[in-house]
């Protein structure tokens, strides 16, 4: 996903002398790298963060992520890690590129993403985020179904900013299997991409899917009853497991047994509040959380049960009415969570909305600007950075300017908030990936080389 692929044109071409890893990853100076995953964990992080320099941004409007906004400020990162943000900073040992007219934010993270598992082109050969084989599969994991060379990824990174994202299995069952947080780079493994120590998650589905997929096999379930009746089944089986003996390996109840250790982070596909709320009574009943409610396009109606049980919404801009389920979907839904004070997180659950995740938070803004509720832009941005990075686990390294985070920083051309706007730089790890002034450094995909339209990021 670099300007060239590292075996097409070379390390040096594309980002200036690496070196390269045993598992073909590039890398910075080993005591700048994340460290690995325990070795005992099967397909751990191989990911190795790119050679960056110690980069000021000077002038520039900053976003932190925070809800804070600095003007004319400077954002100072080096050796991978945030240093400080604040004004007339010594920029001294720094390379300084100018951000006057320009603004800063964390990178975009994207908390429902499908790249890879569904790529493009998108052709049956690559439908793989769905195991509709049975409607609890939480044996299966999203990762192996990766396609590292998905043109997706580049184009997220290019025109979305996009730094983090969690891959999700579909949501034909009601338990879909385990999500893998990727850093956006470029490698020739998933394992390259996995973010390292980055919580799983568990993917959940409740409503018309799962009922519709499997009631029209003539099985159960093809109710709502049945959602739950199956749901509530397979949670009591994997409590008898996990309170038994462990030693015999089930790899449905390994994942299970990692929710209710509080080890893995269920995220649930739901759109009604009626059922959201049941999911959660259900979540006390079997003894787990839920840790967002994916879609949620009717989670107004119950802002006030969401932030009582800390239960985070990630939601769309104004998708609604494209199936019953969504009938009563509104533009205002992000804004009356936020007057209930729940959280908010601005999803894209699609290749191109994952390319504009700033341009929806805006929508958002503005459909509660037009009711009377006028948020502030410091707070819009975080949700798509910071409240993305709480509810995937990873916010205590990304999603926010601050120091001792990872720099994974963007530059945009103007107001983030802006449908005008496009990002000019993106640093992941503090290593510059993008840089939209230098055509050696358009990202471009494996399978792009030698196509028509190769690194377009229009």
């Amino acid at each position: 996903m670099l300007a060239r692929t590292l075996t097409a044109l070379g390390c040096a071409m594309a980002l200036g002398a690496c070196s390269t890893m045993g598992g073909g990853e590039a890398a910075g100076s080993a005591a700048a790298a994340p460290p690995k995953a325990s070795s005992e964990a099967p397909f751990a992080s191989t990911y190795q963060r790119y050679p960056g320099r110690p980069t000021a941004l000077v002038g520039a409007t900053v976003y932190d992520g925070t809800g804070q906004r600095f003007d004319n400020a400077t954002v100072l990162f080096r050796d991978g890690e945030v240093v400080e943000v604040g004004m007339s900073l010594a920029t001294d040992g720094y390379d300084v590129i100018d951000g006057t007219g320009k603004f800063v934010t964390p990178g975009v993270i994207d908390i429902h993403s499908h790249l890879g598992d569904y790529p493009t082109p998108s052709v049956q050969a690559h439908s793989d985020g769905n195991e509709a084989t049975s409607p609890m599969t939480p044996e299966v994991w999203a990762e192996h179904s990766v396609w590292p060379q998905d043109p997706g990824f580049s184009r997220a990174l290019a025109n979305g900013g996009v730094t983090a994202l969690q891959i999700l299995p579909g949501s034909a069952n009601l338990t879909g299997g385990r999500s893998v947080t990727l850093k956006n780079v470029y490698a020739r493994t998933v394992q390259g991409m996995k973010f390292p120590g980055a919580p799983y998650g568990m993917k959940m589905a409740c409503g018309e899917n799962p009922k519709r997929v499997y009631g029209g096999r003539g099985r159960m379930p093809s109710t709502r009853m049945g959602n739950f009746a199956v749901n509530r089944q397979m949670w009591l089986d994997a409590k008898a497991w996990a309170d038994g003996d462990r030693s015999r390996r089930d790899l449905a109840k390994e994942t299970l047994a990692g929710v209710l250790d509080g080890d893995i982070l269920i995220h649930n596909h739901c759109y009604r509040a009626d059922e959201m709320a049941l999911v959660m009574d259900m979540a006390k009943e079997m003894g787990y959380k839920v840790t967002a409610f994916h879609h949620a396009v009717e989670a107004y109606k119950i802002g006030d049960l969401l932030r009582e049980n800390d239960v985070c919404s990630a939601i769309w801009a104004d998708w609604y009415g494209f199936k019953m389920e969504s009938y009563d979907g509104i533009p205002e839904n992000a804004a009356l969570l936020r007057q209930a004070g729940a959280c908010i997180v601005i999803h894209s659950d699609d290749a191109n909305g994952i390319q504009r995740l700033n341009q929806e938070a805006a929508k958002a803004q503005a459909a509660g600007r037009r009711m009377g509720i006028d948020i502030p832009d410091a707070e819009v941005v975080g949700w798509f950075t910071l409240n993305a990075a709480k509810a995937m686990g990873i916010d205590t390294m990304t999603g926010s300017l601050e120091p001792g985070k990872m720099a994974d920083v963007v530059l945009w051309n103007g107001d983030p908030l802006s449908v005008y706007s496009r990002p000019e730089k993106v640093w992941i790890d503090g290593a510059l990936m993008y840089d939209a002034m230098d055509p050696k450094r358009r990202p471009v995909s494996d399978f792009e080389l030698g196509q028509p339209g190769e690194g377009d990021v229009k």
